[in-house]
């Protein structure tokens, strides 16, 4: 499957700007998956406007990506400031994956940043559970930029039978080398293919380093973005490489939801 990483900046509460720009970029890459950062919709540092600019699954943007999606026959990634179904009033830092023939899926960040200089705190509620996607016979764990240092996401994604891990985020530079460990690691200790798509740019007092990256199943990198700047890469994954990585170290075969439990 081609995955690509579209590091691309976002027009801070500019929804329509960011939908524009999404379909350019699909328009002009050739990919089965297309992957945006976390708040995508809106960029990340919209603060209170947040509760103007949050929408339901219902809401018109998601139908305008699902209309991208249908006209090149491909899956969108994307984060997006989501108002809860369920619990009016209530939003979710959320990951949305729409395509022609699985429809929307969806996965609230479990962990909501709340130290240093983010207060996701302040707007989002934490999500309940990991979610698998799918698009095709491929199946995916999907989480969002800070869960990426709870390493029980990921192996709880691997041990249910997960090939790849897309991790989206808005994380600024001071936060770069935790990254740029944790996206290897986490290819390594589930065999696992690795995939970290970040925001890039500047919003307010923040900025988001880019630096989006793709590993295989044996800790390999596949690709690496421009730190600062917009890129879009495109990286293959390989059914056939994940199982002989995972012959050769058989962390998934060797694990345990036991200890996930506990």
């Amino acid at each position: 499957m081609k995955i690509a990483l579209a590091q691309v900046r976002c027009a801070l509460g500019n929804r329509e700007k960011n939908l524009d720009r999404m379909h350019q970029v699909v328009s002009s890459t050739e990919a089965d998956l297309f992957v945006f950062c976390e708040l995508y919709l809106t960029g990340y540092m919209v603060r209170d406007r947040v509760f103007n600019l949050a929408e339901r699954i219902e809401d018109g943007s998601v139908e305008e990506v699902e209309k991208v999606a249908e006209e090149h026959g491909c899956g969108i990634l994307f984060g997006m400031a989501r108002k809860d179904d369920e619990l009016p009033g209530v939003l979710r830092n959320s990951a949305v994956m729409v395509s022609p023939d699985e429809g929307v899926q969806v996965y609230d960040k479990l962990y909501p940043a709340t130290f240093g200089p983010f207060e996701e705190g302040l707007y989002f509620g934490k999500g309940t559970e990991p979610k698998m996607f799918q698009l095709g016979k491929t199946r995916f764990g999907v989480d969002i930029c800070y869960d990426l240092f709870h390493g029980e996401i990921a192996r709880t994604y691997a041990l249910a039978g997960a090939e790849a891990l897309l991790t989206i985020s808005a994380s600024p530079y001071t936060s770069r080398e935790f990254f740029e460990r944790l996206v290897p690691a986490r290819a390594i200790d589930n065999t696992i293919y690795s995939i970290y798509v970040n925001q890039v740019g500047a919003q307010l007092n923040m900025v988001f380093f880019g630096g989006s990256e793709a590993y295989g199943p044996r800790g390999d990198r596949l690709c690496k973005c421009k730190y600062f700047d917009e890129d879009v890469q495109v990286i293959e994954t390989d059914s056939h490489a994940l199982h002989l990585a995972r012959r050769n170290r058989p962390t998934v075969r060797d694990g345990s939801d036991a200890l996930l439990e506990q």
